[in-house]
């Protein structure tokens, strides 16, 4: 199997070198080419993949000069596009070891129409799931337990051969093409959180299958990119965890990413426990909002397609929200008059003096609620009106990202 690796990383380089040693170790009989990205790093990264570019032939690497960084919703599509040459791709964070016999698990399963993750073994920084492998060799590079890791698959080959679940996850394989069908990540999550997510989804609604191969196996650090920026210790006890809580970096951009995906598909993530995604219909929902406030505005604006209210509040304006809100979307075509026509095929009434918690629950539930229902007509919940006028859904015309489709 020809297959690329896709690895953006930024101030990681440690990681990238235990990676690609990894990588370069066990790929066995592929032929497998490894694609960075520097993000503007300033730990010796760039100097590093020149190094490699003229020891390596298929090893190739791309900068980005700054003075910012891209982060990796951006520089993953642009290794997949510019730098790929093989139809089958991987994307493939820096912080993962490629254990032995990963390759020919994607290589079994692998098909048009189809995206194989390998599953994770990680040390206990994070709960448990059904979707992977708790176990700790290691939480660094200089302690990883490679021999203990070796042991392990060995001892769990027989289990784990014949186990395939449904899920999608780093790191997952998928043909060029199908990536490309679709227009890669959307730009909007730039630099980072909530386009794996949102990839997941479209690739569901556009026919794709989901197989997680338990025979092939990666070994895990975890968030060693931007989230936990001075990665993970452990105490004297033996018991591992991060050494700082989120940076405020990701935290920021986690919040904005979270409500630019609430705008596009009208509800949180949602998936089951073995990461498979879950999709509540999008409908065209509008939000009628008497005695608005900005904080008001602030709660419910991201979770509807259109608000009607009025521009002058008790305190404040609309423009004092839409103009200092970070969204790509475009909040002067979003939030109109509250006399203006309304057109929306599902209406919401929404008394800003009598707004409480189960009348905010319900409208983050709202499209699941309508679609159990599946009835047209008007009917009350809590202190919300609610007129069904038509139930058409929208979800699948997310699923091209026009910005970014190749010709």
């Amino acid at each position: 199997m020809k297959i690329s690796l896709i690895q953006p990383g930024r101030n990681n380089l440690k990681y990238l070198k235990w990676s690609y040693d990894s990588i370069r170790k066990n790929q066995g009989n592929h032929e497998v080419e490894i694609c960075i990205a520097d993000d503007f790093s300033n730990d010796g990264t760039w100097d590093w993949c020149q190094e490699m570019m003229g020891k390596d032939p298929l090893f190739k690497a791309i900068r980005n000069e700054g003075p910012t960084r891209l982060g990796h919703t951006i520089l993953y599509d642009r290794l997949v596009n510019e730098a790929a040459t093989n139809d089958i791709c991987m994307i493939y964070h820096a912080d993962m070891y490629l254990c032995p016999e990963a390759l020919n698990a994607i290589e079994k399963h692998i098909t048009d129409k189809t995206i194989v993750s390998l599953t994770r073994i990680e040390p206990p920084l994070h709960p448990d799931g059904p979707e992977k492998i708790l176990q700790d060799f290691g939480i660094e590079p200089e302690e990883f337990d490679e021999d203990g890791l070796f042991a392990y698959l060995q001892a769990t080959d027989s289990e784990r051969e014949i186990k395939t679940t449904e899920g999608i996850f780093a790191p997952w394989a998928f043909y060029k093409k199908d990536f490309q069908e679709i227009g890669g990540h959307d730009p909007i999550f730039a630099p980072q959180s909530k386009e794996d997510t949102d990839i997941f989804n479209r690739f569901q609604l556009n026919g794709i299958k989901f197989i997680q191969t338990w025979e092939g196996c990666v070994y895990h650090m975890t968030c060693r990119g931007s989230r936990f920026a001075n990665g993970a210790k452990r105490n004297p006890n033996g018991e591992v965890f991060m050494k700082n809580r989120e940076t405020d970096e990701w935290l920021k951009q986690n919040q904005k990413s979270t409500r630019e995906f609430l705008r596009k598909w009208g509800h949180y993530c949602k998936h089951d426990a073995l990461l498979k995604p879950i999709i509540p219909p999008k409908y065209d929902i509008g939000f009628i909002i008497k005695n608005c406030n900005l904080q008001l505005l602030e709660a419910l604006e991201p979770w509807c397609s259109t608000v009607y209210c009025d521009e002058q509040f008790t305190v404040g304006r609309v423009s004092d929200y839409v103009e200092i809100e970070d969204t790509s979307y475009d909040l002067y075509e979003k939030v109109k008059p509250f006399d203006n026509e309304k057109n929306n095929e599902i209406l919401v009434t929404i008394d800003g003096n009598n707004v409480t918690n189960q009348d905010f629950q319900i409208l983050q539930q709202l499209s699941e609620i309508i679609q159990d229902s599946g009835e047209i007509g008007s009917f009350e919940l809590s202190n919300l009106h609610i007129n069904v006028i038509q139930l058409n859904t929208y979800e699948k015309e997310l699923i091209i990202c026009n910005n970014n489709l190749i010709k």
